[in-house]
């Protein structure tokens, strides 16, 4: 057996006979891992290893963990330090902050939607982005953490109306509060256009905010005006913030949204390959063909089925159809729309060969984009990285296991400008999932979503162990009390033009057909 380097004499940890699938999209292969402290330290044949523990892995595979592109768990970090919803499927980092929204910076007893998506009042309750990220360092949770800062939040502490685009003494108040997050720790700034608080915000007013990711070098993740029939001139948009800013941008759960525009991904994807020849970019989706946010009208109209998972108005809704509620009340959209709300829902609006497409897509990554204190969330929240691994790879055989893989680690650690992690080589943090690539499954449904998958057969970040497979319990496992997450740090990105002759050189944006 090949031996990458030469072999420590000593390791906490050695991994036997491992199926290796090193998150570089290189084939599998069997091999040792050795682990000391929070680092990989020997790949190869470690029989000569003194270890304090080893795990026998033959016949399972050993990956890097997995990166979650997209989250809200912003302030689910803190209340539910275990994570138990995301280590269990092999997560091991998750990119907070995402579509405009984040707890901080911001003071309020009453946020408005969708902020209120991200918890209960009670979170909002840092003054500065760092003081959330002190926060996370004073009590880490089982997960690391690439935060982002949502611009919708940054709005709704400057600006006493929404409705309009912001002055310039409010643009000002912004900028000033990105350059702090910025310098306190945020990889970049996200938006959420579509939502009501950022819906008035002009393409001017984004890039005046946005100007210390530029000077940072940092990302800018946004959730579009429009992902119907309007997506082509909300892309253009944001390739265009992305230009202004000199930065990578990120198309946050890509899809076409609404019965009209299915199959418009090829559309789509034909754009965003010929912008990634000139700019960074990259995409993350879930592999659902539903999604899950704040119940709208628009929406409502858009989607096959509305179900609602919560409503403050008439909590009696929960898990209930929206069309059904309506003949059972006797009331009409607008008038079931009031009694409802506050509410959310999950829409049936997606068509599954889009959803393939994207999914197939060099240059997406995966994100599970859950509501975690949802009571009835999205099953994406406990199943999307297992449903990938059982449906896309092992079912329908739309990519194989390294890609897949590689999309969930080494891309996104790449993307994300993630030093020494996404990959299993000597040196790199040793962020490791463990599992049965030929029982691996998701179990959350949409009408039971609370449910651990199974054939995940042990998690670790940094080296410590923050999950394990129970082999009494019917496949069930449980997150251990490790917490040794971390605020991660990001090394900046190339500036554009090399990305843009990197791009140039090759054909990784080839679009599925």
């Amino acid at each position: 057996m090949a031996v990458q380097q030469s072999m420590p004499g000593h390791a906490d940890l050695v991994f036997r006979n491992a199926n290796v699938v090193d998150g570089t999209g290189a084939p599998r292969r069997v091999a040792d891992v050795a682990v000391a402290g929070d680092r990989i330290v020997a790949v190869g044949d470690c029989g000569a290893v003194r270890a304090a523990r080893s795990v026998d892995a033959a016949g399972r595979v050993l990956a890097p963990g997995f990166i979650d592109a997209h989250t809200h768990d912003d302030g689910y970090l803190l209340v539910h330090r275990d994570m138990t919803p995301k280590v269990s499927q092999g997560i091991t980092t998750v990119v907070t902050g995402n579509c405009g929204i984040s707890v901080a910076p911001l003071l309020s007893s009453a946020p408005p939607q969708p902020l209120d998506l991200l918890g209960p009042a009670e979170l909002f309750r840092f003054d500065t982005f760092a003081q959330w990220l002190d926060a996370l360092r004073a009590t880490p949770a089982n997960v690391n953490v690439v935060p982002l800062l949502g611009h919708s939040t940054l709005r709704v502490r400057a600006m006493p109306q929404l409705d309009r685009a912001a002055t310039e003494a409010e643009i000002a108040a912004m900028r000033d509060e990105v350059g702090l997050a910025m310098a306190a720790g945020a990889f970049g700034v996200s938006t959420g256009t579509f939502y009501p608080p950022a819906a008035a915000a002009t393409e001017a007013e984004i890039i005046a905010v946005c100007e210390p990711v530029r000077v940072h070098r940092g990302l800018y993740s946004t959730h579009l005006r429009d992902e119907t029939d309007q997506i082509v001139p909300s892309i253009e948009e944001a390739l265009r913030i992305g230009r202004a800013l000199d930065c990578p941008v990120v198309f946050s759960h890509h899809k076409v949204a609404g019965k009209r525009n299915h199959g418009r991904s090829l559309e789509t994807l034909r754009l965003l390959a010929d912008a990634a020849r000139l700019q960074p970019l990259c995409l993350d989706c879930h592999p659902y063909p539903a999604t899950s946010t704040m119940l709208r009208l628009d929406r409502v109209r858009q989607s096959t089925r509305t179900m609602i998972t919560w409503s403050t108005g008439y909590p009696a809704a929960g898990g209930r159809d929206f069309h059904e509620l309506m003949q059972e009340l006797g009331l009409d959209e607008d008038a079931l729309l009031e009694k409802l709300r506050p509410a959310a829902a999950i829409y049936f609006i997606m068509d599954e060969r889009d959803v393939e497409r994207i999914a197939q897509f060099p240059l997406t990554v995966f994100g599970s984009d859950g509501l975690p204190f949802d009571p009835r969330p999205h099953p994406r929240q406990w199943g999307t990285f297992p449903r990938i691994l059982a449906r896309m790879v092992r079912e329908d055989q739309l990519m194989t296991l390294e890609t897949a893989i590689h999309k969930m680690s080494g891309l996104a650690a790449q993307q994300y400008g993630l030093q020494d992690r996404g990959q299993i080589a000597r040196g790199a943090f040793a962020d490791l999932v463990l599992f049965d690539a030929d029982h691996v499954q998701d179990r959350a449904t949409f009408k039971d979503p609370l449910q651990l998958s199974t054939g995940i057969h042990g998690v670790w970040v940094n080296g410590a162990q923050v999950w394990e497979q129970d082999a009494q319990a019917n496949g069930n496992g449980r997150a251990l009390p490790a917490f040794t997450g971390r605020v991660l740090q990001r090394r900046p990105a190339q500036p554009s033009s090399a990305a843009r002759h990197e791009a140039r050189k090759g054909t990784a944006t080839s679009i599925p057909s």
